[in-house]
């Protein structure tokens, strides 16, 4: 034991001369503690009105940090709007337009070489607010909105051919 001390008292433990601690009654160390911040507390809450004066001016500038906090937070919504608006892409369809629509249903396991877009189908009514009636070649008709839309190209003409040979190139 690396305190062992004869016949002496051990952070409160009575030791024996035979370095035996003994049991017996606990010692009470005289020790003088002095609370300074019990004795700062009664000292600025013993003037009420300064007290109450104090939180009143903490309560308003609370609320000034929670209008700064709401304001800041009511900027960041608009960029980010602006900045997700600005991503959209418009598009303009008009009747007899051929479109192909986004399966948002395959989203999880669509498969390696799946594609998402089903169609195409023929735009039989431009309605408001962004939404399109869709024929298909069935018979079928049914409202989607336009944001899962896009056009479908298939029938457009592709003038210029270029043929490139893969034989073996001649020595140059």
């Amino acid at each position: 034991m690396p305190f062992m001390v004869r016949d002496g008292i051990v952070l409160g433990h009575r030791i024996s001369e035979k370095g035996i601690e003994e049991r017996t009654k606990a010692y009470h160390l005289p020790v003088e503690l002095e609370y300074k911040a019990a004795w700062a507390v009664k000292q600025m809450n013993y003037d009420m009105k300064s007290a109450g004066e104090r939180r009143n001016m903490q309560l308003v500038e609370l609320d000034e940090i929670r209008h700064l906090a709401y304001d800041s937070s009511k900027i960041y919504k608009e960029r980010t709007k602006a900045y997700h608006d600005k991503k959209i892409l418009k598009r303009d369809f008009s009747q007899g337009d051929q479109v192909l629509l986004f399966n948002s249903r395959l989203k999880l396991f669509p498969g390696k070489l799946k594609s998402r877009w089903s169609g195409p189908f023929v735009i039989k009514e431009v309605r408001p607010y962004g939404a399109f009636e869709l024929w298909d070649k069935s018979g079928g008709h049914f409202v989607v909105n336009g944001q899962r839309l896009k056009p479908y190209l298939a029938d457009t003409d592709i003038t210029e051919r270029e043929s490139i040979p893969l034989s073996d190139p001649s020595p140059a």
